[in-house]
């Protein structure tokens, strides 16, 4: 019992009884006990009830005093149950069968646990050789040397390792998931003076049976320097036992390590048996083992032969030096070294000399083109890995591959095995998909089949850490003295830093410096948004940006006019990327970026009284262009940022710019019910300065109902969407107001009839009648005239 409060009754007084003397009688005494007491009370034990804990105490004067303890209850023991003891019982064949089939996605891995193995048992003698050199009397080499039989479709695999004796055969294989490797390293451990040997790759005891996922019999001959005797495990597929002899034959003696020779079922001789396939296998998942692979590999080589001649009679035979010889081609078969190139990661990054860096990524990723810059490093802390880290020096062919997070473009290995590159955004997020390069570590979390990657918290912690490495090494390409290496890695890669803006928040500090746009400074070479705050005037608060589908039509957009005129840098968005990833953005060293096609711009210089003195006097001509536009526009008003065009058409500041809105209605599974809602309000902006808006000034106040100024209204509107950047609801129906408007400009100027003219006029009258009954009719559709048709007066085809 553990008190959680102790208190007396009465608050700080005790229960008090009068002293037991000896005329107090043992029937009064035994009454009271039952009456008040309980015996255990009074026997000094106390009692527990209601969670409270009693206790009797005498004092010095004879007087009791009961104690109340609150607690909290003991637990109590379970109650041991006799019984029969029994072990769990197991299916053997049908065990095996499951952690082979289970275990393992793809059938080919078997030769990377089989080398492993081989590895581990090579190392375990190289450590064992130090303390007793006799391991390593006979000489031979520390190898692993794989020979594929096609004819008989077996692989045998031979290694120059510690072997076993008879007793570790039948520990360490027959007796599943026990690892040979684990024992070895807890014996080390045990042993603090040896040390522990972090080179040994095995781990769960399991990886000799992915031998079964491809063989149907496997036979393990082994010999042991610490045993005189070769001994040979033999077993099948789906059985649940095993056969262990002396080797006897004296052709098949090693001196040796172990030999494991795979029968190889009859669906996989094909492809396993295949000396080319075995080559390719070694080289994907072993190509780091720390001891030389030898495969059996077919090769040809050139040799000169005597040509044969057919003898003439009576002619006699020439002599041998004299004789004709020709080349020709000889086949045979030899050892071939499969895992000739180094793990330079392992090395310390001040020897590794560039060019090394180079070829090493040549051969590891296939590629043809030196990488723009490198990383090499070492991380050591909760997660201990080594890395190499590349930019390619250029993109995939394939726009897909860019941003496909599954791209096979991080090898990762664990302990110089390859583990797996088939990593779906859990290393890298897909912005940084490009990156290619290997990771190393010791010791990870995998799965037993050794081909996932177990815990998302050590998973997040190397993701993390190889991020911040890979921005480390952008910025250093960026900062570089060669300037047309960034402009390579941008021409490449940019999308993909901005496409990082919108998907990843937390690295924005990282990012901006990494941006590159044009500008109306700079409208042939790229600046950083770092050169552009360099730039800015002291009274500029905020970062101004134009988005457009082109460089040339963001030069002509009529919103720069007051900027450019005020010397006010803008930077150019000209990508359909540019536009969200500077919105996720948001703001730059404290500088807000701000759209400039957006309404209530504010420039900082503004003339308050200018201002005021034109929207007295305009107030008049924005009520009669908002009533004769409808609901066209939001409302109209007299702009800030005009100079030489009459008016420009601006969106809300909360709703989609002209050029968000293009591409919205440009996505193949856009949402057309969106599109009304997300546009927001546009709003005319009209340059009181211009001639145009002077003479509709002059109209709206003198003859506001005239027909050619409501004309020259709509044609207004329109022709301000298309140079905002917006799209006409009906190119058709602007295309004819253009024409009537040309047609009244040129007025038979060139000789045509007065009687031509008033046709033409009364028929632009019924239109306009037409238009005026129905002013939200849908538009006719212009005739088209055949070329055909169209014939001179002069033509003499005429008739």
């Amino acid at each position: 019992m553990a008190p959680v409060a102790s208190r007396t009754l009465g608050a700080a007084e005790a229960l008090k009884f009068p002293p037991l003397t000896s005329n107090f009688s043992t029937r009064r005494a035994v009454g009271f006990q039952s009456s008040f007491l309980s015996q255990s009370l009074l026997s000094g034990k106390g009692f527990t009830t209601a969670g409270l804990r009693w206790n009797l105490r005498r004092k010095r004067d004879g007087s009791l005093s009961v104690r109340c303890d609150a607690a909290v209850a003991e637990k109590e023991k379970p109650e041991v149950v006799d019984g029969e003891k029994y072990e769990y019982q197991a299916e053997v064949s049908r065990l095996l069968d499951l952690i082979v089939h289970s275990l393992y996605s793809h059938k080919e891995v078997f030769l990377r646990e089989l080398v492993s193995n081989a590895s581990d048992a090579l190392d375990k003698l190289r450590f064992l050789s130090v303390t007793d050199p006799s391991l390593l009397a006979d000489g031979s080499e520390l190898e692993i040397r794989i020979k594929p039989d096609p004819d008989n479709g077996t692989i045998t695999i031979t290694d120059t390792g510690i072997g076993m004796t008879k007793e570790e055969l039948i520990d360490c294989l027959g007796t599943i998931a026990q690892s040979g490797t684990s024992k070895f390293l807890k014996a080390l451990k045990d042993n603090k003076d040896l040390g522990a040997d972090n080179g040994l790759i095995g781990q769960f005891g399991v990886g000799f049976y992915s031998a079964f996922l491809v063989a149907e019999k496997v036979v393990v001959s082994t010999k042991s320097p610490k045993s005189d005797k070769q001994y040979v495990w033999e077993a099948v597929a789906d059985s649940s036992s095993y056969v262990i002899k002396e080797e006897t034959d004296s052709e098949n003696l090693l001196r040796r390590g172990t030999q494991i020779t795979l029968y190889l079922r009859e669906d996989d001789k094909f492809e396993f048996a295949d000396p080319s396939r075995i080559q390719n296998l070694v080289k994907n998942y072993s190509q780091f083992v720390a001891f030389p692979i030898y495969t059996w590999q077919e090769k040809s080589r050139t040799v000169e032969v005597e040509e044969e001649e057919e003898k003439k009679e009576g002619e006699e035979a020439k002599p041998e030096g004299e004789k004709k010889k020709k080349s020709v081609t000889e086949k045979y078969w030899d050892w071939e070294l499969a895992n000739e190139t180094k793990p330079i990661w392992m090395r310390n990054p001040k020897e590794v000399e560039k060019e090394e860096y180079n070829e090493f990524y040549k051969k590891t990723f296939n590629e043809f083109l030196d990488p723009l810059a490198h990383t090499h490093f070492t991380t050591e802390g909760e997660v201990e890995f080594r890395s190499i880290l590349y930019v390619p020096g250029m993109a995939p062919l394939n726009n897909e591959d860019i941003v496909n997070p599954k791209s096979k473009n991080i090898r990762l290995y664990v302990k110089r095995v390859f583990i797996s590159d088939d990593f779906d955004g859990e290393l890298f997020p897909r912005y940084l998909s490009f990156v290619k390069g290997v990771v190393d570590s010791n010791d990870l979390p995998l799965n037993v089949s050794r081909e996932i990657l177990q815990e998302s918290r050590i998973v997040r912690i190397m993701r993390k850490r190889l991020v911040r490495k890979t921005f480390d090494m952008i910025q250093e390409i960026s900062e570089s003295e060669n300037k047309e290496d960034y402009k390579k890695f941008w021409e490449n890669f940019g999308k993909l830093i901005k496409l990082g803006c919108i998907e990843d928040s937390g690295n924005h500090k990282r990012l901006g410096p990494l941006l590159r746009f044009y500008s109306s400074k700079s409208e042939e070479d790229l600046i950083s948004l770092d050169q552009y705050v360099e730039n800015m005037a002291e009274n500029q608060k905020a970062i101004y940006y134009l988005a457009s589908d082109s460089l040339k039509s963001a030069k002509s957009a009529p919103f720069l006019e007051k900027l450019v005129q005020k010397d006010i840098e803008v930077v150019y968005l000209v990508e359909p990327i540019d536009e969200v990833a500077i919105q996720n953005l948001q703001t730059y060293k404290e500088k807000k970026f701000v759209d400039i096609s957006k309404e209530d711009l504010e420039l900082g210089d503004e003339d308050e009284v200018k201002e005021r003195e034109n929207m007295q006097e305009y107030n008049l001509l924005c009520d009669w262009l908002k009533q004769q536009l409808g609901d066209k526009v939001a409302k109209v008003q007299v702009s800030k940022r005009l100079s030489s065009s009459p008016c420009v058409l601006v969106s809300g500041k909360f709703g989609w710019s002209a050029n968000m809105e293009r591409l919205m209605k440009a996505q193949t599974l856009g949402d057309t019910s969106s599109l009304e809602f997300m546009r927001g309000r546009r709003i005319l902006e009209i340059n009181p300065d211009h001639p145009i808006i002077k003479d509709l000034s002059a109209a709206c106040k003198h003859d506001p109902n005239n027909s050619e100024a409501k004309r020259a209204v709509d044609l207004l509107y329109d022709t301000a969407l298309i140079s905002s950047g917006f799209t006409p609801d009906s190119p058709a129906e602007l295309g004819n107001k253009i024409y009537e408007m040309m047609a009244i400009a040129l007025g038979g100027r060139w000789g045509r009839s007065d009687s031509e003219l008033a046709e033409y006029d009364d028929e632009a009258d019924d239109k306009e009648d037409g238009s005026s009954e129905d002013e939200f009719a849908e538009p006719t559709e212009a005739e088209v005239v055949e070329p055909s048709e169209v014939r001179d007066e002069s033509d003499p085809w005429k008739d």
